[in-house]
């Protein structure tokens, strides 16, 4: 497993990428998987968790750089770390403490002590963030996860009308997904409410 592993996928435009289909496993299995070797295991790893690693050095107010060493700090930590996790399935948590506590010693290396506690980060967010990035950051990976459940026709129909900007058109997304242009108002609100349930199943809370 190569420290290139680790690096995050850059595309020239990430509005118009299409979600690619994804199979659901546990923390814990994936864990498993990468202990026995299995490449495709930590590629799936990095994959799930490297939008919740790199967000937390964002939002702190890091430049892309630095964003991206603590990024790969932090995968180089977990690949090491990962014969001894207690809990696999309580990896979403110890990735985030993991990645504060970079933040906060790359924090202080920049600006002296005036930095005394992890819990000091939260006044270098970036202007504009709500109280709580820890906060934050948990509740867009427990979405994005919920996403991940989804049918990829309906990952792929989230992303193209939600999270795509400016959102697809509806005959763009019918014409590029094979579907009737009719049909599509009605397989949103199908994909719509069954991410809302998994949502709740998952305790999503707005922030």
């Amino acid at each position: 497993m190569g420290k290139e592993t680790c690096l995050p996928t850059m595309t020239s435009s990430p509005g118009r990428a299409r979600i690619e289909p994804t199979k659901q496993f546990s923390d814990a299995q994936l864990v498993q998987e990468c202990l026995r070797g299995k490449e495709a295991a930590w590629s799936s790893l990095i994959a799930k968790y490297k939008h919740l690693i790199f967000s937390i050095p964002v939002r702190y107010g890091f430049a892309e750089d630095d964003s991206a060493d603590i990024f790969q700090s932090v995968c180089m930590d977990l690949l090491t770390e990962l014969p001894s996790l207690r809990e696999p399935n309580a990896l979403a948590g110890w990735l985030i403490q993991v990645t504060r506590n970079k933040c906060f010693h790359r924090k202080q290396a920049q600006i002296g002590n005036r930095v005394e506690e992890v819990d000091d980060l939260d006044a270098y967010a970036a202007p504009g963030e709500p109280e709580g990035v820890v906060l934050q950051v948990q509740q867009e990976q427990i979405l994005r996860e919920a996403l991940s459940s989804l049918s990829p026709r309906c990952q792929n129909l989230m992303e193209m009308l939600f999270f795509e900007v400016p959102a697809r058109p509806y005959e763009e997304a019918a014409r590029d997904l094979e579907l009737a242009l009719g049909s599509i108002g009605f397989i949103r609100k199908r994909c719509l409410d069954k991410l809302r349930a998994q949502l709740g199943n998952m305790g999503y809370q707005r922030t």
